[in-house]
Formats: structure tokens, C-alpha cells, sequence
């Protein structure tokens, strides 16, 4: 098994309200990536394989790297979390938020739902998503050399969760918590996963960057 380095996108459109109109860097994510490509690059880090998925702004953030030639897989793409959430105000009458502090209630509640079959005929199951989760990140393991994968953080929330058994809520916790651009790395310790990296943001540490540390 060959380590993986886990990262979440740049910041996106932080007002939009659906999928499409999410699905793009913010000149800030723009600034992230190219922020942490010089990171990577001055630091000596050498990946010989890179992926991502195949949403605009995980090729965005891989190009704003400095990664325009990557693998890209759709089973790396993020949950709609959009239609999630449509999907819980429409069922369960739970209002969609209007800023981040409301997302801080609001994301514990859908994962818990979802995880649960409580959301009639979702456009993908939990089980479905853990699934894809496990798959792809089992392949690019079985690979050469230390890879990189620019992804999101539903995705990279689901891969701790399967790393450290986590539950649903603390799940949910840890999802809230990872940055734009952060850096995330599972090592294989005794045929497992281990975290050995999560959430770093060395790019983004110095005090005229601090504003650069996002969540949404």
C-alpha cells in the first residue's frame, strides 16, 4: 500500500445555494492552490501519481497547483450535498442555511438522516458513497509511489470515518472542520490506515495568510 495525500479543493462559490453554481473556485481558492503548490514544490514533496475528481473545482485546484495532467475519477467527486439538503427541507421540513453557522446544525442532522435511510430515494445512498469512498482509495493505494488526490472533504471525512471508525456525528464534526486546500495523509501501518496528516495547512500559516483559512 502507497500513502496517500488527501486534499480538499480551493474555496468555491460560497453563495451558491445548488450544485452548479457551487462548483467553482472563488479567485481566494484560486490563491489557495497556487499558494500550495509553492508550498509543495519548496518543501521537496514528490508524488509520481496525481488524481482527482472530475468536478470543476478539483481540476481547478489541481491546475492552480500546478497539476494540469492528473487521472481524473468520478468516484472521487464530493456528495451532492445541495440536493441533500433540498431533500431534507422538502421531507423533513428543515430549513437550508443562509450562512456557515448554520450549516453547523444543519450537516450533523442530513448526514444522520442519510446515514439512516431517512431521505426517500436520495440521488445516492450512504452506503453507496462509503462504497466508492473505500474503492478508489484501496486502487490508488495498490499503486507505485506516494500519491495525491484532490478531492473534497465529504469525501476525505468518509475516508477518516473508515481509517478510525468514527460514527456518524463524529463524521459530521470532522467534515465541518477541514479547510480549503488542507492536506490530509493516510499511511499504511500493519495492512490499515493510518492518519498521519489532517487538516495542515502550512501555506496558509503566516500571519498575512491567516485570512486564508476557510471552511467554506
Amino acid at each position: 500500500m502507497s500513502h496517500i495525500t488527501l486534499i480538499r479543493h480551493g474555496q468555491a462559490n460560497t453563495g451558491a445555494r445548488d450544485e452548479a453554481s457551487y462548483d467553482c473556485l472563488s479567485d481566494l481558492g484560486h490563491q489557495q492552490a497556487v499558494w500550495l503548490g509553492d508550498h509543495l514544490r519548496g518543501s521537496g514533496s514528490h508524488y509520481p501519481r496525481v488524481y482527482c475528481g472530475t468536478l470543476n473545482r478539483h481540476i481547478e485546484t489541481a491546475a492552480s497547483i500546478g497539476y494540469a495532467d492528473v487521472v481524473r475519477d468520478a468516484r472521487l467527486n464530493e456528495m451532492e450535498y445541495f440536493t441533500l439538503a433540498e431533500a431534507m427541507r422538502d421531507q423533513h421540513g428543515l430549513p437550508i442555511p443562509e450562512e456557515r453557522e448554520g450549516f453547523v446544525e444543519h450537516l450533523p442532522k442530513v448526514f444522520a438522516a442519510w446515514a439512516a435511510g431517512e431521505i426517500a430515494e436520495p440521488y445516492e445512498s450512504w452506503e453507496s458513497f462509503e462504497t466508492r469512498t473505500r474503492q478508489v482509495l484501496a486502487e490508488i493505494a495498490a499503486g507505485e509511489g506516494p500519491a495525491l488526490v484532490v478531492t473534497s472533504g465529504g469525501l476525505i471525512s468518509v475516508a477518516m470515518r473508515q481509517a478510525m471508525g468514527l460514527d456518524t456525528a463524529a463524521t459530521a464534526r470532522v467534515t465541518l472542520a477541514i479547510m480549503n486546500t488542507s492536506m490530509h495523509r493516510l499511511f499504511p501501518i500493519g495492512g490499515h490506515w493510518s492518519p498521519v496528516l489532517f487538516n495542515a495547512v502550512p501555506h496558509l500559516e503566516a500571519p498575512d495568510r491567516h485570512f486564508a483559512q476557510t471552511h467554506l
